[in-house]
């Protein structure tokens, strides 16, 4: 007898979901028992790191993942890092469990109201009528999730994997494409507005990063003359941040981005909406009379940016057919940045010819210039701009380096850098795992702080389990100091900090090689060993550096 179980397991090897990600409980064992070969199933031990993990999978290949999540349980343990998915525009298929539809309208034990649970963050939730109607609906979640850059989520009792799946069709199709043409005359008005302009400007964002984009965006800026900025909270990189056109990061503040974006009429944002910001502050985003033009792949991010036009389409196909349409303007004015001029991709150019990951910057601390020889961030990131392979992929999660990183680090490829938009913590540690994963023989870096690593550390034992190479570099000052900055400006802030944490003690429990250094010698010694060896090693290094040097010595 053919089962739901069975349909379901062809439609996701149908659709190349053939890794899956989880921790499981009890209403998913009838699925999960005796999975077949060509099914791979990864644990993690908590389901953020579930999460995670497959959405750094999805973001590597392009593709959705699958996680498997249990009942109220695991789908309200996850929920921060569905958010974190769905803001960095990850496609996921999350199955989650649910109780015997048998009796499951009396509520008993593990029963979970899961339709509401995780908010209005998954692109798509499918409770399906029936058992048989289960395939469909991976197949759908499949399919939307890709479109709509989201998690997608199918509740699955228990019971109904056991069903006998009848001669019902799938409701879904076997393949969906999205369209990606653009006509001329789609992008006509945009290239009115653009020629208009005495001195346009472009700002970019995590919906640009993408290398047909990355190539579009760069004739796009010749042709304009103007400088490029990203998006401020950005979680990907949408330009090419070692372009001469690259002009950095936005404020999240209203008065410092029309302060910065004062000598433009014309502003054009690409894979972003108009504007990502913090705290409220009074005022327009733009000074008076500047004209404001959106072209993004995602309706919401359309719909809700105060702009005189916006389109609906992919950016990469819009963006190449405004780079002809576009009358070519003078060589514009780029903020000084000391960078040189992007001439041929990185990873075009042979290895011994591709030059470090980082750049001089005429503000950076020296080495080791804290009082008493401590180490501070800065240091820590100066050591590793001149180590890293350019193409190394750098995954960020610490909110009071995040700034510094983005400097020091730029990205000089689509997959570059990868942030939290949302804030989120704890989604770092994991995504980066599934991105090496995914990606074996690309080098991957985290740069985490203590406190955002701790929201994910249980994903340690995952990377060493399953022998992933990436290189955890724990920024730890033991405290929450962002927190800790916001606080002073209102008065004492009520929380204590944790010098008795130790993150490399804390892998060390979980199986991870880890070690903890104090200074810029140590610290050297273990980057000059370990970073030649990213793209092959097969081993998880956790460096916990100890930067109290930033601030009040905290151990």
């Amino acid at each position: 007898m053919r089962t739901v179980r069975d349909a379901t397991l062809q439609v996701a090897r149908d659709l190349g979901l053939t890794t899956w990600y989880g921790n499981p409980g009890s209403t998913e064992i009838p699925l999960l028992a005796d999975l077949p070969d060509g099914i791979r199933y990864l644990l993690a031990l908590h389901e953020n790191a579930a999460v995670g993990m497959a959405a750094g999978q999805a973001i590597a290949t392009g593709r959705p993942a699958l996680v498997s999540l249990h009942a109220a349980a695991g789908l309200g343990n996850a929920v921060n890092a569905l958010a974190s998915a769905r803001a960095n525009r990850v496609p996921l298929v999350v199955l989650v469990g649910q109780q015997d539809r048998r009796h499951i309208a009396f509520e008993p034990f593990l029963t979970g109201r899961l339709a509401g649970l995780a908010g209005d963050y998954p692109v798509a939730m499918h409770q399906p009528l029936r058992a048989q109607d289960v395939p469909g609906a991976v197949a759908r979640a499949y399919h939307e999730a890709r479109t709509w850059s989201g998690p997608a989520l199918v509740i699955v009792p228990m019971d109904d994997w056991s069903a006998a799946m009848d001669d019902t069709r799938i409701a879904a199709p076997a393949a969906c494409h999205a369209a990606t043409g653009v006509t001329a005359t789609d992008v006509a008005p945009f290239a009115l507005l653009l020629d208009a302009a005495r001195s346009p400007v472009m700002v970019v964002g995590a919906g640009a990063a993408d290398q047909a984009t990355w190539d579009a965006l760069v004739r796009l800026a010749g042709r304009l003359g103007c400088p490029v900025w990203q998006e401020p909270f950005t979680g990907r990189a949408g330009f090419p941040q070692d372009h001469h056109r690259f002009a950095g990061f936005l404020p999240a503040g209203r008065a410092a981005l029309r302060d910065t974006l004062a000598s433009h009429d014309a502003v054009l944002v690409v894979g972003a909406g108009v504007l990502r910001q913090y705290y409220y502050e009074p005022g327009p985003l733009f000074a008076e009379g500047t004209a404001v033009a959106v072209i993004t792949a995602d309706p919401a991010e359309a719909h809700r940016s105060p702009a005189r036009l916006a389109l609906i389409a992919p950016p990469a196909a819009a963006c190449a057919l405004l780079a002809r349409a576009v009358t070519a303007h003078g060589s514009g004015s780029v903020p000084p940045r000391d960078r040189p001029a992007r001439e041929l991709s990185v990873r075009d150019r042979p290895a011994r010819d591709r030059p470090a990951r980082g750049r001089p910057l005429r503000d950076r601390p020296s080495p080791g210039g804290a009082p008493g020889g401590g180490l501070r961030a800065a240091d820590v990131l100066a050591a590793l701009a001149s180590r890293l392979d350019p193409d190394t992929i750098v995954v960020e999660e610490s909110p009071s380096s995040r700034e510094l990183l983005q400097e020091m680090l730029p990205a000089r490829d689509p997959l570059g850098y990868l942030g939290a938009p949302m804030g989120n913590l704890g989604f770092a540690l994991p995504e980066a795992i599934g991105l090496r994963l995914a990606d074996p023989a690309r080098p991957v870096l985290a740069v985490l702080g203590d406190g955002s690593a701790l929201y994910g550390v249980q994903a340690l034992w995952s990377a060493a389990h399953y022998g992933v190479g990436v290189l955890f570099i724990v920024l730890a000052n033991a405290r929450y100091a962002v927190m800790d900055q916001l606080a002073a400006r209102e008065g004492k802030a009520p929380w204590p900090g944790f010098p008795e944490v130790h993150l490399a003690r804390l892998a060390d429990g979980f199986g991870c090689p880890a070690q903890s250094v104090a200074t810029l010698e140590a610290l050297a010694e273990i980057l000059d060993q370990v970073i030649p060896t990213l793209r092959t090693r097969s081993e998880p290094l956790l460096v916990e550096v100890d930067i109290s040097a930033d601030g009040e010595p905290a151990r």
